[in-house]
């Protein structure tokens, strides 16, 4: 009687160490994709907030239509992007970019500073970064735990078996709370 307790202990533990990593690993990958969308839902705001924004400078710095069409332009493309997570990235970075040129040029103009609708627009633009960068945060960790898992030993094993890739990162260069500097 021991041989076939022995045999059926010898496949029973690798079954719950492969059933018991498998299902870690899809519960990681999906913290990642609830996190992500999480990360999508404040772009999102944030995608609704350029036009408003842009339309309240436009009245008053008609001459930087450049700058303006840029930023249209930039959130139009962040918002029609659902490529790979670095693509993103690097066209999130360059909208936060124009908008920060965008907000240098606001400093030439007092009485749009001083615009109520402006500023409401504004500290809500401020707002929004603030949560895009706490769900950024959240997600990078949820991120890091997986690649850990994925990466490690013996879960390795398990993530290669089933095709569980490591997940990138997703990075922004800049931000749009950091001050502008202005030449004069």
């Amino acid at each position: 009687m021991l041989i076939p307790t022995a045999i059926l202990g010898a496949l029973l533990i690798p079954a719950i160490f492969i059933w018991v990593n498998y299902n870690q690993l899809v519960g990681l990958r999906r913290y990642i994709q609830n996190a992500w969308s999480n990360i999508d839902t404040e772009l999102q705001r944030r995608y609704d907030l350029i036009p408003n924004l842009v339309a309240t400078v436009k009245g008053y710095a008609k001459h930087e239509k450049e700058v303006l069409e840029n930023v249209t332009q930039l959130r139009n493309q962040c918002r029609a992007n659902s490529g790979p997570i670095h693509e993103q990235a690097v066209e999130e970075s360059l909208l936060v970019g124009a908008l920060q040129r965008m907000f240098m040029i606001v400093e030439n103009y007092p009485q749009l500073k001083a615009n109520e609708n402006f500023s409401l627009l504004q500290t809500e633009l401020v707002n929004t970064e603030d949560r895009i960068q706490a769900a950024r945060r959240f997600f990078n960790g949820n991120v890091r735990d997986y690649n850990v898992k994925c990466e490690s030993f013996p879960s390795i094993i398990i993530a290669k078996m089933f095709g569980f890739e490591p997940q990138d990162f997703f990075h922004v260069e800049s931000s749009v709370r950091e001050n502008p500097t202005i030449e004069v």
